[in-house]
């Protein structure tokens, strides 16, 4: 597949996402998420009930797709997201990348059970610049435990060159 395929196929993914995703900002309350899976949250944030975080507004990337295990989002760096280098803030790709481990984790707990990040690992395999265009970070489960889950990320250009790789621990707890 092209690069200029892949870049209009993920646009017109984000586009629909971000206009579904437009009409809430914030955060869900305890009441609004109690009795529902991880799962189950995602699916009702998609559907516009639930709010979207307001995380994704302010390093301006967004879930693209969650399913069990898996979580997918797409994040487009803006020159506010630069370093003094010139390039990409590590930040922003630590951020982008524990969004989507984290939810990958999220959306394998039963209704009641929480998480937090433990830790984070990043690894940084080449520069990033704004022509780089979008960028697609996948979170995928190794294995979710009671107490704790472990996660593997990875975020790609629209050539499908690997920019960052993340593993992470999270605790999964009581709500």
């Amino acid at each position: 597949m092209k690069i200029e395929d892949t870049v209009a196929r993920w646009q017109a993914e984000e586009h629909a996402v971000r206009s579904r995703l437009a009409a809430m900002a914030g955060w869900a309350s305890s009441e609004q998420v109690h009795g529902r899976t991880g799962l189950e949250m995602f699916q009702a944030i998609f559907a516009g009930e639930l709010p979207r975080p307001p995380i994704g507004d302010t390093l301006d990337f967004v879930p693209i797709r969650i399913t069990r295990g898996v979580a997918v989002f797409q994040g487009r760096p803006q020159k506010k997201h630069y370093n003094p280098m010139g390039t990409v803030h590590g930040g922003w790709f630590a951020a982008l990348l524990d969004s989507a481990v984290g939810c990958a984790v999220h959306s394998t707990l039963p209704a009641g059970k929480g998480y937090t990040s433990i830790e984070i690992k990043v690894n940084y395999l080449k520069p990033v610049r704004l022509d780089a265009g979008p960028l697609s970070a996948t979170g995928t489960v190794v294995k979710s435990g009671a107490r704790v889950g472990f996660t593997e990320g990875v975020v790609t250009d629209a050539s499908g060159k690997v920019v960052a790789t993340a593993t992470s621990t999270l605790l999964i707890f009581d709500l």
